[in-house]
């Protein structure tokens, strides 16, 4: 995998030119393999951010620099040859193997109608390795629980070697164990990766930058300990934050109340 530096040059979005922008402008930069998480109020702004990311839906203004080069002056094969994701929203497996779906990664490097050739196959073969899913193979997508499902996204995503992995809230709706394997696993997979997370926690702890969207406006981005400071998410998400020191591991975490 070769992860590559993200840029987002004053990007917005709007779904017509004659409405409201959901996004307004905002510029930021990754470096090559660093992990920005992007947080912010239901309603911030978020998803529309990562569609504009992974080619989903192009900036009403801006660029999208992917190692330099523009994703959205690319064509759609080409820019999910440096852009992966991994949703919310998984696709029905309709009877589809788990190494069925990691295949379709592949579909991005392929010509025209051409079937995957030995090459296709040693790359796939190495994301199931690489998300431990050689068990489960020829299992039935359907039939696996939701942890193991996000693990066979993911190494969908790795199969289509991508330079940039956006992943659009990948702890939802999985337990505890789950949450922790699969942050765990965004800290080992030497891509470039863009993570939204609800966890204000979680994106201090795994993030090297954070964004953070309220309303469609950048409030702040940064290093975590500076973004995420007891001002700012007071403000942003019409709480009380108070950041505290956990007697065990003497880290900082920051705990919630509703204000007065």
């Amino acid at each position: 995998m070769n992860a590559a530096s993200l840029i987002a040059d004053n990007i917005s979005w709007a779904p017509h030119k004659s409405l409201p922008r959901l996004l307004h402008p905002v510029s930021f930069k990754v470096e090559s393999g660093q992990v920005l998480g992007v947080v912010g109020p239901n309603g911030a702004g978020k998803s529309t951010l990562l569609r504009l990311i992974y080619h989903y839906q192009r900036p009403t203004s801006g660029r999208i620099l992917v190692d330099g080069k523009d994703i959205w002056s690319l064509p759609s094969r080409a820019a999910a040859r440096k852009v992966a994701a991994v949703l919310q929203e998984q696709p029905g497996a309709f009877g589809l193997t788990v190494r069925d779906i990691v295949t379709l990664g592949r579909t991005p490097h392929r010509q025209g109608f051409s079937t995957p050739g030995a090459h296709d196959a040693e790359i796939v073969d190495a994301a199931i390795g690489r998300m431990d899913l050689q068990n489960l193979a020829f299992r039935d997508v359907g039939t696996l629980s939701g942890g193991e499902r996000q693990r066979v996204m993911v190494a969908r995503a790795l199969a289509q070697q991508p330079q940039v992995l956006v992943m659009d809230e990948p702890t939802n709706h999985l337990d505890i164990r789950h949450q922790l394997e699969i942050l765990s696993l965004i800290r080992t997979l030497g891509l470039t990766i863009v993570v939204s997370l609800h966890d204000l926690n979680m994106a201090a702890g795994v993030c090297d930058a954070v964004l953070l969207l309220e309303n469609g406006h950048c409030k702040g981005f940064g290093l975590p300990e500076d973004v995420l400071n007891e001002h700012l998410v007071s403000q942003t998400f019409r709480v009380k934050a108070h950041r505290e020191t956990l007697s065990l591991s003497q880290t900082r975490h920051l705990s919630f109340q509703l204000p007065d």
